[in-house]
């Protein structure tokens, strides 16, 4: 029989509560308005077949719920909008959220949304609104076929957005593994010139699982973070000084995009964030500073970002990895619905 601690009693209970009455395809947690994020909407999207960006979110909304911010969290879902399905690139569930935003937090990989959904996503980001972007949203969409929206296009060759969202928001488009991938992880070092920032406002080093993404931001950028090679996945692994190991690749860094409209939107980026990337507290620090900073809010000291729930997160994965042979790890845990993430046990 499993032993109950006063923690896991805790976490259950505080899971339960978050999951009662929750939408069926999307999650909304509601913060207090006595806290600093008070009348500010933060909406997460996750929607990627690797990195278990559905696991993530859910438990982001709630550490930024916990400075005060209201969260909605949305999904890839599958045909019947019941499960959550990342493989499902044209879905985004209650793109409505988007139209009351006042930040977004991005975790996605080509996603190829109806019109109607990118033009909603594309309303609220041209209200010059922040976004943070982490991961694989430095190629977050694909739009195949005839769209207004093919611009956003990690591929795109539009006097829009050459090189889409990723490249001309983000300050990246996709490029390379500079590690070598679920073999080698990242350590970070703060740049020096940078590293009073207020987005590391009490952020250590970063020890990740996902190796380093090769990286040249978009000027102008402040580089934050750079990446150290570790020789293993463990977070006591030696650095890798030689071939690629002697070229520190950004990792995180800010900058801002100048709509023509004439709004401007201040961005956070980060090419770390995993799930399990995030068991690291630095790392979850730095996105809730990057909302902080983003919204022109004074960031905190050393933001709390002890979790909420259970967070006992999926290791990334596709159906193989060629590093791995016979590596049995899927795309996603199917048969999830948005409610059954707000708190993942181990074994999950």
């Amino acid at each position: 029989m499993k032993k109950l601690t006063l923690t896991t009693l805790t976490f259950a209970a505080t899971a339960a509560s978050l999951s009662a009455e929750q939408p069926a395809d999307h999650l909304v947690f509601e913060g207090d308005p006595a806290l600093p994020g008070k009348n500010k909407h933060v909406v997460l999207i996750a929607g990627d077949e690797e990195y278990r960006s559905e696991e993530a979110m859910p438990m982001l909304g709630q550490l930024l719920a916990k400075q005060g911010f209201k969260c909605t969290v949305l999904f890839s879902m599958d045909k019947e909008n019941k499960f959550v399905n990342p493989l499902n690139h044209k879905s985004l569930s209650y793109p409505e959220a988007l139209d009351s935003a006042d930040a977004l937090v991005l975790s996605i990989r080509f996603r190829n949304w109806p019109d109607e959904t990118n033009g909603k996503f594309m309303a609220a980001f041209e209200r010059g609104i922040p976004v943070v972007g982490m991961r694989t949203t430095t190629h977050g969409f694909k739009i195949k076929g005839s769209s207004d929206y093919s611009f956003l296009s990690f591929n795109s060759k539009s006097e829009k957005m050459r090189g889409g969202f990723g490249e001309q928001v983000l300050g990246e488009t996709w490029v390379s593994h500079w590690g070598k991938h679920a073999v080698q992880g990242t350590r970070t070092i703060a740049e020096e010139a940078n590293k009073e920032h207020p987005v590391l406002n009490g952020v250590e080093s970063i020890f990740c699982k996902s190796d380093i993404y090769e990286a040249k931001p978009l000027e102008p950028s402040t580089i934050l973070l750079r990446g150290q090679i570790t020789e293993s996945l463990e977070s006591d692994s030696a650095i890798v000084t030689d071939g690629k190991g002697a070229t520190l690749q950004p990792v995180a860094w800010t900058r801002s995009y100048k709509h023509e409209n004439g709004n401007e939107s201040k961005i956070v980026t980060t090419t770390m964030g995993s799930a399990d990337d995030l068991l690291d507290e630095n790392l979850r620090r730095l996105v809730v500073n990057g909302v902080f900073w983003g919204l022109e809010l004074p960031v905190p000291e050393k933001a709390d970002v002890e979790f909420v729930s259970a967070y006992n997160p999926t290791m990334f994965g596709t159906k193989t990895f060629p590093a791995i042979p016979n590596d049995p790890r899927v795309p996603y845990v199917k048969g999830r619905t948005p409610s059954d993430l707000i708190s993942l046990e181990k074994g999950e």
